[in-house]
């Protein structure tokens, strides 16, 4: 673990801190490095049943770290393509991690960063919360996986739009959008997505890293292959021990208390 990335764990919810405030949490390779590695080992971790994203200070993440480009060494095309390539794999460490990913959008998300908050499977936005491509701003064409998530999200035109204009939108217009799961008042923003990640670590664990895969392909197979995954998950998903107290519960006309089996 580095500085720049804080990690908690607490009644099953796993929170991780972006903790860069003075650059608005602009990513650093340690930060990129230890975000990989956590959303990998915390994905295998059978007392962790929910992950929290968020940025320390005012922002969630301003993407990658211009002043920081200014100060680097001369690379080769090679170079930099390979260093582009291992930092790829954060949207997949989080797609792929099993357990669903809540992004506490505490402020600015842009450039790299609003990929960041486009790869968490739910996000909660503060009121005060920015939204914007950024990239056209520094005349990159973007990374991270930023343009096929916003895409999937908003359609392909509008995905155009926000990507040449890199204008700036707030959380309505993000809500409006589809981008996001719910906006809060920023006091209410870390009661309102632990709540909703307490809700998320108390359900049926397993079945839910099974919805993601079942979502995911979804984006991308055709039905019949989408259908074939479903009837392969439900069977597996059929074998816990949380289907099984579902069942119980339902029965017995109460709750069904889940464990994540």
């Amino acid at each position: 673990m580095t500085a720049d990335l804080l990690e908690t764990v607490e009644d099953g919810v796993a929170l991780l801190t972006l903790n860069r405030p003075d650059r608005l949490n602009a990513f650093s390779d340690e930060m990129l490095r230890a975000l990989i590695e956590a959303f990998t080992r915390l994905g295998a971790e059978a007392e962790v049943r929910a992950i929290v994203l968020t940025g320390a200070g005012r922002g969630f993440c301003a993407g990658g770290d211009i002043k920081g480009m200014a100060n680097r060494k001369p690379r080769t095309f090679e170079q930099r393509i390979e260093d582009l390539r291992w930092k790829s794999q954060l949207p997949l460490a989080m797609r792929e991690c099993p357990k669903v990913v809540i992004g506490m959008i505490n402020g600015v998300a842009v450039g790299a960063g609003l990929a960041l908050a486009l790869a968490c499977d739910l996000r909660v936005a503060a009121r005060s919360a920015r939204f914007g491509t950024a990239f056209a701003t520094v005349a990159f064409s973007g990374d991270l996986g930023g343009s096929w998530l916003l895409t999937r999200l908003v359609g392909t035109a509008k995905a155009r739009e926000l990507y040449f204009t890199a204008d700036l939108f707030d959380a309505e217009k993000a809500m409006d959008l589809g981008l996001i799961t719910k906006i809060v008042d920023d006091a209410s923003l870390r009661s309102e997505t632990m709540a909703l990640a307490q809700r998320i670590a108390r359900g049926p664990t397993i079945a839910y890293g099974y919805m993601k895969r079942n979502l995911h392909a979804a984006e991308t197979e055709p039905l019949t292959t989408v259908l074939e995954l479903e009837a392969v998950h439900q069977t597996r998903t059929a074998l816990t021990e949380d289907h099984a107290e579902a069942v119980r519960a339902f029965v017995e006309k109460r709750k069904p208390e889940f464990k994540g089996r």
